[in-house]
């Protein structure tokens, strides 16, 4: 492969690595906002607020999160006929999927933006008691679907590579070889 889409593949894999972990936490900040609404509610009036900001949290968890999971190969597969197919036939296999991933995110992507430059001209907030501006949220999840279709190329780059009997680097595959992932090790 050439050494651009090597490189593609490097950079992409390691702001996913370091957006993916760093989204690891939101877990425990949603963590601490339920608690707080479950204490205020015992103690004092419950907080308006706290529904909702765990809702975004969440969103803002799993998109954020979602490209490193494919990075990881953590996603769900449907396994009838995949498995028994030999690692190439596989990688074409996921290659085509691949392509229709990134179909799929461009439409995505082209309505998060759409949505998103409307919450920022409008002011947008939620219809809830609390009415938060949308807007944060909005491009949270619309930099999360960029950072999901630049790995969904990154991912295609390296199965169009095994579909080839080749490692993303060039060097050959024995049909039975799964290829190592190219390292991108971040100190996290």
């Amino acid at each position: 492969m050439p050494k651009v889409i090597i490189a593609y593949v490097h950079t992409v894999d390691t702001v996913n690595r370091v957006v993916g972990r760093a989204a690891m936490y939101l877990v425990f900040v949603m963590l601490g906002v339920l608690l707080y609404s479950s204490f205020s509610k015992v103690f004092t009036l419950p907080a308006l607020w706290t529904l909702e900001m765990a809702q975004f949290l969440m969103a803002a968890y799993y998109i954020l999160g979602g490209p490193y999971s494919m990075q990881l190969g953590d996603h769900v597969r449907m396994d009838l006929l995949y498995s028994r197919w030999s690692p190439r036939r596989m990688a074409f296999a996921d290659s085509l999927t691949s392509f229709c991933l990134v179909a799929y995110l461009v439409v995505l992507l082209y309505g998060g933006i759409s949505s998103t430059s409307y919450a920022l001209e409008y002011n947008e907030t939620s219809y809830s008691s609390w009415s938060p501006y949308m807007a944060p949220i909005k491009i949270i999840m619309t930099i999360g679907i960029f950072l999901m279709l630049l790995q969904a190329i990154a991912y295609f780059f390296k199965d169009l590579a095994r579909a080839r009997g080749i490692t993303l680097d060039g060097r050959p595959l024995a049909d039975n070889e799964e290829p190592a992932e190219v390292p991108t090790e971040v100190g996290l």
